[in-house]
């Protein structure tokens, strides 16, 4: 786990079962096998970050049920403090199913009704691992039910007055959500908390409704207290808006398999960077490093099914950076 004076990074939200159909391309209709997979983007964070070589915590509810206990185990064996989750004795773990178009892309059909996660209350916050974070990292489908939108809050607070960062990746899913609006609002309603926010191109579009190739559209998201704006843009890569600079740094192509867990590799690095040291957000040539970085632990994880099992470690990303730099 590290030292205890070394930085560590909290993920907050959700950790679920992804069932993914072992032939991609196929309607969940026409399915005939499904490959259990741990999901969940906070969780996929921790873990990113774990495998990173930086301390990492999850905080969240499971239901007390096989797959909640199974949940945890992973998160244990990939290193990462489980302090923070709770077990409910009356509500089962979320499930989700996902269909793999032939692109590697993703549709989602959910199962929570309520499901554990949506149950977690204020009460059973683990405080005192909340002020232990450096920085404090969540989504925004902990917004949308109570208790656990309460509970979220309260987190948040709670690290920002112990002096941790707040990241926020809103992580798109509109079929959680009652309406678009609801879903819009909801995600909006803890925007300018945030220290940085990463965007995918598709959720600038869906927040702005504008063009989120255009700078104008991706800055009316832009707030003071902002260091850094960063939009994913798939195997093209990123952009980057800071205060003092802003750019694109390439991506890798590669042959994409499922794009589950690539943005959430791609955060884990970038946090794992701004967490050793923090300086870079003031060094445009170390944060475009980072990115570089960053964008390789995405492209990775897309190479295969599941996100967890996919994660890179930082020896992987260099060797597969150095790779792409020779040929």
């Amino acid at each position: 786990m590290g030292n205890s004076t070394d930085p560590l990074i909290i993920s907050f939200g959700e950790m679920l079962i992804d069932f993914v159909p072992d032939k991609a391309g196929v309607s969940l209709a026409e399915s005939t096998a499904f490959i259990k997979a741990p999901g969940g983007a906070p969780a996929n964070v921790a873990c990113a970050i774990s495998k990173l070589g930086c301390k990492a915590a999850f905080i969240g509810k499971v239901g007390d049920d096989e797959f909640g206990r199974m949940l945890v185990d992973i998160l244990g064996k990939n290193k990462v403090n489980t302090d923070g989750v709770c077990f409910d004795m009356g509500a089962r773990t979320a499930l989700a199913f996902v269909t793999l178009r032939k692109d590697g892309e993703r549709e989602f059909m959910f199962y929570r009704n309520p499901s554990a996660d949506m149950l977690l209350k204020e009460s059973e916050l683990n405080m005192a691992l909340i002020k232990k974070a450096t920085i404090f990292h969540y989504g925004s489908i902990s917004l949308i039910s109570e208790p656990c939108r309460l509970a979220h809050l309260a987190a948040m607070k709670s690290a920002r007055e112990a002096g941790a960062l707040l990241s926020y990746d809103p992580n798109l899913r509109l079929p959680l959500w009652p309406s678009e609006e609801a879903c819009r609002s909801g995600i909006k309603s803890i925007w300018f908390d945030a220290d940085f926010i990463k965007v995918s191109d598709n959720e600038v579009q869906f927040l702005t409704q504008g063009d989120p190739e255009k700078e104008e559209v991706v800055m009316s998201l832009w707030h003071d207290k902002l260091k850094m704006l960063l939009v994913t843009d798939g195997e093209k890569g990123c952009r980057y808006f800071s205060k003092n600079f802003k750019g694109r740094v390439t991506g890798f192509s590669v042959k994409v398999v499922d794009t589950t867990g690539a943005g959430d590799s791609f955060v884990g690095a970038i946090l794992t960077a701004v967490a050793n040291d923090p300086s870079i957000f003031h060094n445009e040539p170390k944060f475009r490093e980072a990115l570089t970085f960053a964008n390789a632990c995405g492209a990775i994880c897309t190479t295969q099914k599941g996100a967890i099992p996919a994660l890179p470690t930082a020896t992987q990303a260099q060797k597969f950076i150095s790779i792409f730099k020779a040929k």
